[in-house]
Order: structure tokens, then sequence, then C-alpha cells
């Protein structure tokens, strides 16, 4: 498992993007225009129990819940916010969000 921010092979060189680091107790998702700035750089954590099913929701395209950990909203325009439960929202674009399916569904964030 990595201590490292990484993103799916399929986001661009430009813009921002779904950056996911793996550790021992969680899996950490970040938007990596907060990159830098400690201070304010909001992460949401996912226990490696509910990782897949996160994975799994993701790539389905639809909205749902993990647990109590992660809430997943997808919009028709294809793009999507994660809120942690504690009060933590990620907003992503459609081409964000899409480059994060693709690396998903091509194992690139497996644990």
């Amino acid at each position: 498992m990595s201590d490292r921010f990484f993103r799916s092979s399929f986001s661009g060189s430009e813009g921002t993007c779904v950056e996911v680091a793996h550790h021992a107790d969680a899996a950490f998702i970040r938007d990596s225009k907060y990159s830098g700035l400690a201070r304010t750089e909001p992460m949401l954590a996912v226990g490696p129990k509910l990782w897949p099913a996160f994975l799994d929701l993701a790539s389905s395209g639809v909205s749902g819940d993990i647990g109590d950990q992660l809430s997943v909203k997808v919009f028709p325009d294809g793009s999507a916010t994660l809120a942690g439960a504690e009060g933590i929202t990620l907003e992503y674009t459609a081409a964000e969000w899409d480059a994060f399916v693709k690396g998903v569904a091509n194992g690139e964030f497996d644990r």
C-alpha cells in the first residue's frame, strides 16, 4: 500500500482530479486542486472493508451511500459529489469523475 496520493492514468494533465492514497487503516480521497494547501485540504477516508463497495458504486454510475462513511451523488451531467460523515464535501466535474471511473474499471484503485 502507498502513502502517496495518485490519480487515474486517464486524468488529463490540465485541470484537477480525484486522488487516492492507500494507508493501512483507510483509503483517503482528495481533490488535486487542494494539493499543497495543508490547512485547507479536505480529504475523505473510507475504511478498507468499505473500499470495494465504494469502487463498485463509483463504477455503477448511480448515487448511493457507503455505510455511514461516504455518500456519492452522481448528477445527470456526469459530475459527482462525495460527502463524508464529518461534513467534508468534494465536488468533481464530469471529466474528473469520468477519469476516476475509468481508472476504477482499469483496476488502478484496487487495494
